[in-house]
């Protein structure tokens, strides 16, 4: 099965929680605190992959967790670091951000990696907070939550050459003449219901064709099958319109392009600015060619290139479209990604502080105070003196005070509810 959008669920592993202990060995009474560190959080990564050609696996499970870091333990031990989760997608995956609707990245080469969900920093062991002055703390953090995301994945097959075409101009038969895709092929319309890619060779040059469903007018509105897969023709470098020219075509030739060139300007004006060639196709089924002249003449005129007779079913004058095909991808420079991914994702951008009332209670937002509470184990007396200690310094007590609040007021902060309690 075809699938060429999924919306999914990532969430990175969360950082592993430092450990609160003391060395305890014979002949050292006072061995001091050894509690270590946790490990960090798995990341989820995307990585494109050539050997794929559907976000199938993505349609029927759509939450995927990467691992937990290990907590850390006493003799300074180290949790382990939790695995990242690396999943598998097509070359030409678009990854966008499903609630802002913001393209992250555009995996456009095999084997090209994207970080969507960073793993949460392990909390700090004991041993970590030890000073000449406080030489036994009895507190230690909590590792840091990964981030979640809601992603939507969009499948834009990139190829060298689209084939355009109404239902039944043989698109599909063209294909599997000049490689060796095995598209379904049938004498009715809309035989092709997913999109098909083919390898070309010719002579020491390979290039890729996709076949598309048939387009029908009214079809960048939602009419017939193409208009849900026109956009796998959105990157090929090189449009080839293929026109069926037998007796009984319907429509005929130049009202069949015209068609194609609308309902392709409809969708994307940007579509009728690539480089295309037309070929005329069931030449087999004519009597007399010179039929076809005024209309080679009238499509030459449009385009400005040479119009293909060719017979798809015979293989006659399918060389020389080859060729020239060949030819024209070899000289066009490659596509260009929508957006450049790099190993990690851009640094994120800190939310500054900000503390306001609202309604009975207050909200203090910001990064640096919701990480402070999100590592505070809050059953311990020690851990919350020193998140306090560090909130005063932030500011936040000050500002409260201006803005009226009174002990026992509620704070909100992250996802936790705290009561104020003045200097």
């Amino acid at each position: 099965m075809f699938i060429d959008e999924a919306l999914i669920e990532v969430e990175a592993g969360a950082g592993g929680n430092g450990c609160v202990s003391f060395r305890r060995e014979k002949y050292v009474p006072r061995g001091g605190p050894d509690g270590g560190d946790g490990g960090r959080g798995g990341d989820v990564i995307l990585v494109a992959d050539e050997s794929l050609n559907t976000l199938l696996d993505y349609h029927y499970r759509t939450r995927y967790k990467a691992e937990d870091g290990g907590h850390g333990s006493g003799n300074h031990r180290k949790g382990r670091n939790g695995k990242s989760l690396v999943l598998r997608v097509p070359v030409g995956t678009l990854v966008y951000d499903a609630d802002t609707g913001k393209l992250l990245a555009d995996l456009s080469k095999h084997g090209q990696r994207f970080v969507v969900a960073r793993g949460g920093k392990g909390g700090r062991g004991n041993a970590a907070f030890a000073t000449p002055t406080h030489q036994a703390p009895r507190f230690a953090e909590k590792g840091l939550p990964g981030e979640k995301r809601r992603l939507r994945l969009e499948l834009k097959l990139l190829a060298d050459v689209g084939l355009v075409g109404m239902p039944n101009a043989g698109k599909s038969t063209l294909l599997s003449r000049v490689s060796a895709a095995h598209p379904k092929i049938a004498d009715y319309p809309f035989t092709t219901l997913t999109p098909h890619l083919g390898v070309v060779r010719y002579q020491d040059q390979t290039f890729v064709m996709a076949d598309i469903p048939g387009l029908i007018e009214g079809a960048h509105a939602g009419v017939g099958l193409g208009h849900q897969f026109l956009r796998h023709i959105e990157r090929a470098r090189l449009l080839l319109y293929l026109l069926d020219a037998s007796p009984y075509a319907e429509p005929d030739p130049l009202t069949a392009f015209e068609t194609l060139q609308h309902e392709l300007h409809l969708y994307s004006p940007a579509l009728l600015q690539k480089p295309a060639l037309v070929a005329l196709n069931k030449i087999d089924t004519l009597h007399d060619r010179s039929v076809l002249k005024p209309t080679c003449e009238a499509l030459q005129a449009r385009l400005g290139e040479k119009v293909f007779l060719i017979s798809a079913y015979t293989g006659e004058g399918v060389d020389a479209l080859v060729a020239v095909l060949a030819q024209r991808v070899a000289a066009l420079p490659p596509p260009e990604p929508l957006t450049t991914s790099i190993e990690t994702e851009p640094e994120h951008l800190r939310i500054p502080i900000r503390v306001y009332r609202e309604g009975d209670h207050f909200v203090v937002e910001g990064d640096l105070p919701r990480e402070i509470v999100q590592v505070t184990d809050l059953s311990n007396e020690e851990a919350l003196h020193r998140m306090q200690k560090r909130l005063r310094g932030l500011g936040i007590f000050k500002r409260l005070r201006e803005l009226g609040a009174q002990e026992g007021d509620l704070v909100r902060i992250g996802e936790v509810e705290l009561e104020y309690m003045p200097d």
